[in-house]
């Protein structure tokens, strides 16, 4: 009797995000590919199209875990501005819900770094993405302001993109394989920052 193929798109998505922020996208080679999504070349080719037509699904699949990770986490504290200072003080843990991190710096961050301008439509991409992140913490920056947990003063996209900096800067900080608990450490400075920004 002929073995049925089963094919699981989002199973080979995750195996794609370990692997590429394990190696990254350049020392990801397509045997590489194979072996970790366990497809031969034509079903790789007909499902994702290319390397980097993989590599760009694989980015939104890590984004879309990562948006919804934000979003929990907001929801799910007494305040918004608690909601932000556990947001930060989880990139003290490995990135985006995944139990065991490939890398310390989170895969955009590390495909930011990476990236070059031969690969300028996987650079525009992980740009975007990281907008929309921005995006995210103003539009819940100014929902903290209107609550009136954050001061009527506060500019939401300046201190947005401040949060971001300090976001992207402990990530590939702690590249440098620095003890945990001073990531920790770091983590709980960038979300006591917050407390200057807070009426009262």
């Amino acid at each position: 009797m002929p073995r049925t193929a089963r094919f699981d798109r989002q199973v080979a998505l995750d195996r794609a995000v370990e692997l590429f922020w394990s190696r990254g996208y350049y020392a990801s080679s397509m045997k590489h590919i194979e072996a970790a999504l366990d497809m031969r070349p034509g079903s790789l080719y007909a499902t994702f199209g290319s390397k980097s037509g993989l590599f760009a699904e694989a980015l939104e699949a890590y984004a879309a875990r990562a948006g919804d990770g934000f979003r929990q986490i907001i929801e799910g504290s007494p305040g918004v501005v608690e909601g932000l200072k556990r947001y930060l003080r989880s990139f003290a843990r490995p990135c985006s819900g995944y139990a065991q991190a490939p890398a310390q710096a989170c895969m955009l961050i590390k495909t930011l770094l990476e990236v070059n301008a031969e690969d300028a439509a996987l650079r525009t991409q992980v740009d975007a993405m990281l907008a929309t992140i921005e995006q995210g913490l103003c539009e819940v920056l100014e929902q903290a302001k209107a609550m009136g947990e954050l001061r009527a003063d506060v500019e939401c996209p300046r201190l947005a993109r401040l949060l971001q900096t300090q976001i992207i800067g402990l990530r590939a900080f702690a590249e440098r394989n620095v003890p945990a608990d001073q990531i920790a450490a770091l983590a709980d400075d960038m979300a006591d920052m917050l407390d200057a920004y807070r009426t009262g």
